[in-house]
């Protein structure tokens, strides 16, 4: 029989996680959600010093993708705050060479507060990555980028903080097509690399969503990750793109785990305001005798808990370096439809109550959408599942 329980390990750091998020994160969501682009310091400070203490380390494994279910339980936008590789680790975990990874990650968690980010999406590029007009030219010793990325998750704290760091995606030929692409380590601070300018959004209000302007931007030629050598596969796929989806691949799970944890704070409001009113879901009835309220739990539920193993699934193949490309978009996509209905119907149950910005209902409902867009879109997700499943190329399903 498969046991889906939780080791004395993981349980432990889910237990640290939620004790993090209950105590730090939701007294102070409302707050941070009202007063965007205000950096929550104390936060930082603390979540910093448990990540080095390892009470609050994060990764690209099964018990990350539980303590981010908790800590996003708690705030998704002040999640994004909390220091750490991110993103940039993530593409630096796929792309990268061993010499690079501890170059660049080895002494990730001493010092001060730092920050990894990961800038692939442009002005004129968006789910379409293999069209991205960032360029990259070799000049001796050194790399010149120029090119401008916009909603760059971390992008401000990660490009300002010293120790802190972009990985950027561009083009080295674009004669080359997909062949071309290949990404790049920025440290914080580098001339040449600026903030444009931080958006507004509709949610995760607390994390700084930032524009990067890369002017003649020049890195150490070995900052590139993998090999500078362009090389065609075959007719459909690239060494270059395939890098890009390699880093997909590390980074949708990780969003998944984030919306696991939005999707079930609205649940878990949702039961216990209900039990309030002495309302109990009736499980085991036959479903034509349960009244629609009983059906919407069981639902959303259901969604929850598909999502997560799911997750799961991926996250566990990635850490055995298994390939997951198949099963990170079938996360990605499910968690980010399974939250975006939860929360939605989270709110129509709870009518006024949950209209009302007393409570924070409404905000998980707008933190929740981004989940379906950002780290390729549902659509996008699903499209892939459906070209590994069918086994066609990308010529021959659009």
């Amino acid at each position: 029989m498969i046991d889906f329980e939780p080791t004395q390990e993981q349980k432990e750091a889910i237990d640290i996680a939620h004790e993090f998020a209950k105590e730090l994160f939701r007294p102070i969501s409302r707050h941070y959600d009202e007063h965007e682009h205000e950096s929550p310091q104390e936060l930082i400070d603390k979540t910093w010093g448990e990540r080095n203490k390892g009470t609050l380390a994060l990764g690209l494994d099964v018990t990350a993708s539980l303590r981010i279910e908790e800590l996003c339980w708690g705030d998704a936008g002040l999640f994004l705050c909390v220091p750490g590789p991110g993103l940039g680790g993530a593409a630096i975990f796929a792309s990268g060479t061993k010499e690079q990874l501890q170059r660049f990650l080895g002494s990730f968690n001493e010092g001060e507060p730092k920050w990894g980010a990961m800038a692939m999406t442009e002005p004129s590029c968006g789910s379409d990555t293999s069209a991205i007009t960032a360029t990259a030219t070799r000049d001796g010793a050194e790399w010149v980028l120029n090119g401008e990325k916009i909603f760059v998750t971390w992008g401000k704290r990660a490009a300002e903080n010293p120790g802190g760091l972009v990985v950027v995606w561009a083009t080295v030929d674009k004669s080359a097509g997909r062949a071309g692409m290949k990404s790049f380590v920025v440290p914080a601070g580098t001339p040449g690399m600026r903030v444009e300018k931080l958006e507004k959004k509709l949610g995760i209000r607390a994390s700084d969503t930032a524009t990067l302007i890369f002017d003649n931007c020049r890195i150490p030629f070995e900052n590139i990750l993998g090999s500078p050598e362009i090389k065609k596969v075959d007719k459909s796929e690239t060494k270059g793109f395939k890098g890009a989806m390699a880093t997909f691949d590390a980074t949708r799970p990780i969003v998944a785990a984030m919306a696991i944890g939005v999707g079930r704070a609205a649940l878990d409001f949702v039961k216990e305001t209900l039990e309030k009113e002495g309302i109990k879901i009736r499980y085991g009835v036959p479903r034509q005798k349960l009244i629609a309220l009983e059906r919407d739990m069981m639902e959303m539920e259901a969604n929850y808990k598909a999502a997560k193993l799911l997750t799961l699934r991926a996250l566990w193949m990635m850490s055995q370096f298994q390939p997951n490309n198949l099963e990170a978009s079938m996360a990605k996509a499910k968690a980010g439809l399974a939250v975006t209905k939860i929360t939605q119907k989270a709110v129509e149950i709870m009518g006024p109550l949950g209209y009302s910005r007393k409570y924070l209902l409404e905000k998980w409902m707008r933190d929740a959408k981004i989940n379906d867009i950002f780290e390729g879109t549902g659509q996008i997700n699903m499209l892939i599942v459906a070209r590994r499943a069918l086994d066609f190329s990308r010529d021959q399903l659009k």
